[in-house]
């Protein structure tokens, strides 16, 4: 099969251009894959055939090139050429009888289609081009190929778009033997929704796409009445959350695809006497979200007939939906001559013509120009026209409500009309009358200071030749007399790569430029403020020693002996909200906790101190850890600043050496037992100040003399780059060389040896059981 030369985007390259030489490594490579589809389209064939299992085909194949003194990849050839000539139910078939071409296609439903025209590929290719970039694109995807379903169970690629001429080749067929996504998805009749990319539980999955990591979706096709046609692949250029709306719209999008196929696998083509045949052709058109044509050249050199326009193109063309062909005079008159011109030469040339711009000038009183225009032949008098509104997006009104609530003054350049449309705020900032005719932003240095005039002319220039966005600072003069300094920020307005306006804002900054000046003279002032800012960082660092002293030497408890220690953050401004606590209760039992109030500073460690303090306020009431947290719950939220925090409490009980603990949110206590570590599972809870009336759940676990349990907090193994899997398993390894040694030296060395890079607070409690 010959396909026509591709661009690296996968499009189609025009017409009379040739491909360049292919290295001789490509070569010897693309040689290479097909030796082996050869052979696993064989191995295929002998299994159907033959009911063998995979290995068992494979070791008869090369049995028998053994046999006969020739190559496994010589001997696959010839099966696959009687294969073809025998058909699959030992009945001749007609067409050629390459050397390694696969086996005659079937339709979905079993039955033998037809041999495949050069141009069924590229019918395709238009499908899944139309598909991709006027369906598929504006929800993000960036390629789309499709498969079908052939004889001994391969899978075909038979059209695509937005992939290289490289990787299609690379995945022109699908072996029976790889048991993939793709192969999975045809078998099993599911979708495979991967917005993370195709990494499997076993190690990565291989799929065609931009990066390992880009999302896909793997789509079965199936025929009318629900048997495996093929596999659709869709491809995001990066990691997508592929939301269920999402998934709505490419689904039914790839059922489109799915119809087309099976309407070309049972060679259905467009009536061309009359009103076209093929509905599904207008399907495509109605689903999609721009404007789209179904055009018919008639004959004698009339204007070209209108004989479909979805929804979107009904709504901005002249001439109102109704039964029966219409002129395009009719719908599209200020265009009607060059889109005439490019409907000849794509049906002339059986090749797609695009235009970034129909008509390329803009007539005053015509509406706006339509952009990317592209027409699609479907059969020698057929032809899809699709395209984008010139018209500008209707978010200018968003634009003017914003400006007036930030005193901003919002403009719109509509380079397609040369119109311009100003915000009411717009024109008090150059000091104009409402009803003044608002002023495009290449003309508006007549407003302005001379040198700032030029300042502006370079600057659209800039923005227009190379669409970058541009912020500036002019002066005009005020009607009042005075000078009126006016900050512009424009960018471009792009419809699919094509510059068809221009938006921003002006505000008027001339008070700050008073402000700066009055800013100048408090330089004093400002030395003060640092002053307060040092003193309130010098008090929160107070506070939280205050509140959470180490223990240089371990104390001891009903029951256990305990140390802790505490590290504060690299930097005094991010003073944090770590915190700990030992009570002993008066029924000998005794409560142990540690918690994590967010964010840093003075008000940090305040909501601290709120906290330890209420803790141990309700401890003394007996309850549970999970009361305790209940209760510990609602007082967070009614905490000065409503705060969240992690937090774990414990309670120990020496006679039935018993722990019992609670965890909101908090990481998992450690236990060192006979030299090895283990990080206890804890029943999950919610965060505390999250929500009012959460409840919280508990965990018991029964202790030994000589267990050693660790409480800490996350700035001790938190680290930027690292996942907190890992680091937890360091700390692991690092209490198990120590698991030997006292208690206080155990403390100390983990603090030392395990530690974070976040510069946060970092603290422990090891308790050891007696």
């Amino acid at each position: 099969m010959t396909s026509e030369p591709q661009d690296a985007g996968g499009r189609r390259a025009e017409a009379g251009a040739r491909p360049a030489a292919e290295p001789r490594e490509l070569q010897e490579l693309r040689d290479r894959l097909t030796e082996q589809h050869q052979v696993d389209l064989a191995t295929g064939l002998l299994m159907a055939r033959l009911g063998l299992a995979a290995p068992e085909a494979s070791d008869r194949l090369a049995s028998v090139a053994g046999s006969v003194g020739e190559q496994p990849e010589d001997v696959a050839a010839d099966l696959l050429r009687t294969a073809r000539t025998a058909g699959p139910t030992g009945s001749p078939t007609t067409g050629p009888t390459t050397p390694g071409t696969a086996p005659a296609p079937h339709d979905g439903d079993g039955s033998e289609a037809s041999a495949e025209p050069d141009d069924a590929r590229e019918n395709l290719d238009e499908i899944a081009e139309a598909l991709l970039y006027s369906g598929l694109k504006p929800l993000g995807a960036c390629g789309l190929l499709l498969w079908r379903r052939v004889a001994a169970d391969c899978l075909e690629l038979v059209g695509g778009a937005g992939h290289s001429r490289l990787e299609r080749a690379h995945w022109q067929w699908v072996s029976p033997l790889w048991e993939g996504p793709l192969r999975r998805a045809v078998a099993a009749g599911g979708e495979l929704w991967l917005p993370d990319g195709p990494d499997g539980p076993d190690g990565p999955e291989r799929l065609p796409g931009p990066s390992r990591d880009a999302a896909r979706a793997v789509l079965p096709l199936r025929d009318a009445r629900g048997g495996p046609l093929g596999v659709a692949v869709v491809c995001w250029p990066e990691p997508t959350g592929l939301t269920q709306e999402v998934q709505r719209q490419v689904g039914a999008l790839v059922e489109v695809a799915a119809q087309v196929l099976t309407a070309r696998e049972r060679r259905a083509r467009l009536d061309v006497g009359g009103q076209p045949s093929a509905p599904v052709l207008i399907s495509l058109l109605d689903l999609l979200a721009h404007p789209a044509l179904l055009l018919r050249r008639p004959v004698g050199g009339a204007a070209p007939l209108v004989e479909h326009l979805n929804r979107a193109a009904r709504q901005v063309c002249s001439e109102p939906a109704g039964p029966g062909p219409r002129s395009l005079a009719r719908v599209l008159p200020y265009a009607c001559a060059p889109l005439a011109e490019l409907l000849d030469l794509a049906l002339d040339n059986q090749v797609p013509q695009i235009a970034p711009r129909v008509p390329t000038e803009h007539q005053p009183g015509e509406p706006g120009a339509l952009v990317n225009v592209r027409i699609l032949p479907v059969d020698p008098d057929h032809a899809a026209m699709l395209w984008h509104s010139g018209t500008l997006d209707h978010s200018f009104a968003v634009l003017r409500v914003a400006g007036s609530l930030g005193g901003l003054g919002a403009f719109e350049d509509d380079l397609t009309t040369g119109s311009s449309r100003w915000s009411e705020h717009s024109f008090t900032c150059f000091g104009l009358p409402p009803d003044t005719e608002p002023v495009p932003l290449a003309e508006l240095g007549r407003l302005l200071d001379p040198a700032d005039a030029a300042e502006l002319a370079r600057a659209t220039r800039r923005l227009i030749g190379h669409q970058d966005e541009v912020s500036l600072v002019v002066r005009t003069q005020r009607p009042e007399g005075g000078i009126r300094r006016v900050q512009i920020v424009a960018e471009p307005l792009l419809t699919h790569g094509t510059l068809t306006g221009i938006t921003g804002i002006f505000q008027d900054v001339t008070g700050r430029y008073h402000t700066e000046a009055a800013l100048a003279a408090t330089v004093d002032r400002l030395s003060d403020v640092q002053e307060q800012a040092d003193t309130r960082h010098r008090l929160a660092l107070q506070m939280q020693h205050a509140i959470v002293p180490e223990m240089p030497q371990p104390q001891r408890l009903p029951g256990l002996e305990v140390a802790a220690r505490y590290r504060p953050a690299a930097q005094e401004y991010r003073v944090g909200g770590d915190w700990y606590d030992v009570l002993p209760l008066p029924d000998d039992r005794v409560m142990v906790a540690v918690g994590d109030l967010a964010g840093h500073g003075i008000e940090a460690a305040t909501g601290m101190v709120a906290l330890r303090n209420g803790l141990r306020g309700l401890a003394l009431t007996g309850e549970s850890p999970a009361c305790l947290l209940t209760w510990l719950n609602e007082l967070t939220l009614r905490t000065a600043g409503q705060p969240t925090a992690t937090a774990l409490c414990a309670i120990f009980e020496p006679g039935a050496r018993r722990l019992t603990w609670s965890s909101a949110g908090h990481l998992p206590p450690l236990l060192l037992r006979e030299g090895h570590a283990e990080l206890l599972d804890s029943a999950h809870n919610i965060l505390l100040g999250a929500t009012a009336g959460a409840t919280y759940r508990e965990t018991t676990a029964t202790l030994r003399a000589g267990d050693t349990l660790v409480l800490y907090t996350d700035g001790l193994v938190e680290r930027r780059q690292t996942d907190l899997r890992q680091t937890l398993a360091q700390l692991s390894r690092a209490a198990q060389e120590l698991a030997t040694t006292d208690l206080s030296h155990l403390a100390d060395r983990l603090l030392a040896r395990a530690t974070g890079d976040t510069e946060d607070d970092a603290s422990l409690i090891a308790l050891r059981i007696g």
